[in-house]
């Protein structure tokens, strides 16, 4: 690739990217399992199983959080592209 040759700087944090967002898919997967199992496991009215509730507030939270930050990586990988196409 060009890119690495003429920017390794570009490459190197194209890369990182690549790796943030294989992290993110692996984090939103681990949520998912884990809301999931909590949910078959639930006896009586899940809205009174506070665990349950607390665990999906906190996976809403990190779900937002990495949904704004694949929205700046995105960015950035366009900015490395037209960087690299220039």
């Amino acid at each position: 690739m060009v890119v690495k040759l003429e920017r390794p700087d570009l490459a190197k944090l194209r890369e990182e990217l690549i790796d943030q967002q294989r992290g993110f898919m692996i984090t939103l997967a681990t949520l998912e399992k884990n809301l999931l199992t909590q949910l078959s496991e639930a006896e009586g009215d899940i809205l009174e199983n506070v665990p349950l509730i607390e665990n999906l507030e906190e996976s809403k939270r990190i779900s937002d959080d990495i949904g704004i930050k694949v929205i700046a990586a995105k960015e950035t990988e366009v900015n490395i592209m037209e960087t690299s196409e220039n």
